[in-house]
């Protein structure tokens, strides 16, 4: 068993995802099957998103290897932040692309959150339902994304339960793009089993699971160039 592996199944870490219904998808899509489940993600170019160009060389970064991890074929594997096991979870693909950028971020998606709310770096938008909300007048490109009740965390407080990172607006069609892992999500109405790009899928208002908020990743220039 991986080191992601057992500590997951030490503190009970864990990720899986909302969907919503949207376009259908100008990206590259793949698909093969990996265990019982077919592996299907979505990719796209950096120079596909608006705010690419103007972003600071770590956020382009950042950028390029997530999109780099999208078209490697990964499935959604829990406890994993490895892509040599075929595929990572919600935290563990966070977790891995920031390493691979010499930041040092805590592996669950509850601990990512505290990292944010410990630097005063964290932005509430708790209960927001559609993306034109104003609670996401602060969201910026390389922003995590944190949701609760997506499954049961019994024993935290408040309950977060996925992680993504907001990755900014495509250029064909100006709506927003996420990055991270999931098994049922969405991207411009295809359903994602993998680590892939996103829809940014709010629950809606009757839904168990709830937007909690955002906010930029420690120790990444977010200034532009």
């Amino acid at each position: 068993m991986g080191t992601c592996n057992s500590l997951l199944l030490l503190l009970g870490w864990a990720a899986v995802g909302t969907s919503v219904v949207a376009q259908s998808p100008p990206a590259a899509t793949s698909a093969k099957e990996t265990s019982a489940v077919k592996v299907s993600v979505a990719s796209l170019k950096p120079g596909d998103l608006r705010e690419y160009p103007g972003l600071s060389k770590p956020l382009r970064q950042l950028i390029d290897t997530g999109l780099a991890l999208t078209s490697k074929d990964l499935g959604y594997h829990y406890g994993s932040c490895d892509p040599a096991s075929g595929g990572m979870d919600c935290s563990g693909t966070v977790y891995h692309t920031l390493q691979a950028l010499g930041l040092k971020p805590p592996r669950s998606s509850f601990d990512m959150y505290r990292w944010l709310v410990d630097k005063g770096m964290f932005h509430s938008a708790e209960g927001a339902t559609r993306a034109e909300d104003p609670a996401f007048a602060q969201l910026q490109p390389g922003d995590l994304l944190f949701w609760q009740g997506t499954y049961d965390t019994s024993g935290r407080t408040p309950p977060i339960s996925h992680v993504m990172i907001y990755f900014g607006t495509l250029k064909s069609d100006g709506k927003p793009v996420v990055f991270g892992a999931s098994s049922g999500r969405r991207y411009r109405g295809r359903a994602i089993h993998g680590v892939s790009v996103f829809d940014l899928g709010l629950p809606a208002a009757e839904s168990k699971s709830r937007f909690v908020g955002y906010g930029p990743i420690p120790g990444l220039a977010q200034a532009k160039p």
